[in-house]
């Protein structure tokens, strides 16, 4: 059976990780079975978006199969770090290939702990399970986080949570992961794949090289003065604006209140 499952139905990547006897923990042969995987949806440009989950209903991720990877830290000495710059976790979406501009959509079925947290924050949008439980788990193995889980749950969700859950090494519930941004919706158990395929279709309706360029943008402007975030929002904006020959057809729909998805009084399908 394949450590990674990748299937295209129409214009959706579905991914899952499918190592379900070792609750989905990634080993250095999945990281590079993911690795093609995250090449192959960056270059296909029949898809648009992926969904990303974990086979069978304990968990998403938990994190780096430390059977395979601590053999590949040892006696290596500080160079480790250098040589890992740009070979980020799972394939490299947390770093080195973090700058695909198609949306990729988490739906967290389970633990999401360790690796496996940092890959759910190097996701756009994250969809959990009511049952979900996130945490990260390296401070007991001796380690933190090296690939985007602490500077991404600092930008996430702030210096408040990412220290409880760095320093304690305790899971929070999807609840809580709500309350603090970290995830986006909490769904009952079985409904998770068709709230997040319903949340899909509704970033599918959207003009692709407006939604690509709307994710560019927001990484673009995270940490940087406010300045420089609004020029960079205004040229990116612009730019889509002053080339982009979708416009024209889409405000026509928007006049004449055909456009997909609409509500109010002239509602129109998705």
């Amino acid at each position: 059976m394949p450590k990674v499952l990748y299937e295209k139905r129409n214009e959706v990547a579905y991914i899952t990780l499918n190592r379900p006897e070792v609750h989905n923990a990634i080993d250095v042969e999945t990281h590079e079975l993911l690795r093609q995987v995250w090449e192959d949806f960056r270059d296909d440009q029949d898809m648009r978006v992926a969904i990303l989950t974990g086979a069978g209903d304990e968990a998403f991720c938990a994190g780096a199969d430390l059977k395979t990877h601590v053999p590949e830290w040892d006696n290596v000495g500080p160079m480790l770090a250098r040589s890992k710059l740009q070979d980020g976790f799972a394939g490299g979406i947390t770093r080195g290939l973090h700058r695909i501009y198609k949306p990729v959509v988490a739906a967290l079925n389970g633990w999401t702990v360790g690796g496996g947290l940092e890959l759910a924050l190097a996701c756009d949008i994250r969809v959990a399970s009511e049952r979900a439980k996130l945490g990260s788990f390296e401070l007991r193995r001796g380690m933190h986080p090296a690939d985007g889980g602490i500077v991404r749950l600092v930008n996430i969700a702030g210096a408040g949570i990412a220290l409880e859950l760095e320093l304690t090494g305790e899971p929070i519930d999807a609840q809580r992961a709500l309350a603090a941004n970290i995830v986006s919706r909490v769904v009952p158990h079985d409904q998770l794949m068709a709230v997040t395929e319903d949340l899909v279709s509704r970033i599918l309706r959207n003009d692709r090289r407006a939604v690509e360029s709307a994710k560019e943008t927001i990484l673009e402007v995270i940490g940087r003065p406010l300045d420089d975030q609004l020029k960079l929002e205004a040229l990116l904006g612009y730019a889509i604006c002053g080339d982009n020959p979708e416009i024209r057809k889409r405000s026509a729909d928007f006049f004449s209140k055909t456009d997909p998805g609409r509500v109010g009084k002239t509602s129109t399908a998705l």
